[in-house]
């Protein structure tokens, strides 16, 4: 058991944590539940919860949701056209957005391929300042599509030569510690009855919760 400044109580009968709990006008929380025997802990539970609650609305303020916008081309675009979607596609990269580009083949266009090819290529170059490729250019039935992604920060673009398509990085895991380090095994061993496992991703509800004045 672990008091409400950290300090180590050792192992305890359910009865007598609960009135050391109550004596400080705190909750008795099951902090370890796989632990042999368990780990209680005695705080302010809705403090805890509220805190929580706290950080992960900071954490979610903190994300950054990119959308991938889709532009669509053909073999035979005009340059005024291809002009006006390239400065579309700059300004979704410039805003932290991925862009998809997509190459159109109705009919007989289909045989040539390697013009919707070149037409990636180009834009892969014209784009290079502010892009890398995250997918390289690929066939899909009748369509040839690739999809670009914002230069990171501090980083040089690479050449559309080199451009590969990197996978994307794993989100980090973030889990939180008890307070103190575990129930010392010096402590004299007394039998604790089996308590209600609470969810893994969060103390269980208080098992007692003190008298409100």
């Amino acid at each position: 058991m672990i008091g409400a400044q950290g300090e180590q109580l050792g192992i305890l009968p359910i009865e007598q944590a609960l009135v050391k709990a109550t004596e400080v006008g705190l909750d008795l929380v099951e902090i370890s539940p796989t632990a042999k025997p368990p780990v209680c802990k005695i705080m302010d539970y809705g403090k805890f919860k509220y805190e929580e609650k706290k950080r992960q609305s900071q954490a979610k303020k903190k994300q950054v949701v990119v959308q991938i916008k889709e532009i669509k081309l053909r073999p035979r675009t005009d340059e005024h056209d291809y002009d006006f979607k390239m400065r579309n596609v700059r300004r979704f990269l410039e805003e932290g957005n991925k862009s998809k580009l997509t190459i159109m083949f109705r009919g007989r266009e289909i045989v040539h391929k390697e013009i919707g090819q070149k037409i990636l290529m180009k834009v892969i170059e014209e784009l290079k300042d502010v892009a890398i490729v995250e997918q390289t250019p690929r066939m899909e039935g009748r369509q040839m599509y690739m999809v670009l992604a914002p230069t990171p920060k501090g980083k040089p673009p690479k050449s559309p030569a080199a451009a590969g398509a990197p996978q994307p990085a794993s989100a980090a895991v973030v889990a939180v510690r008890p307070a103190s380090a575990p129930v010392p095994s010096a402590a004299p061993v007394t039998a604790v009855p089996a308590v209600a496992t609470p969810p893994a991703a969060a103390p269980s509800q208080p098992l007692s919760a003190a008298p409100k004045a």
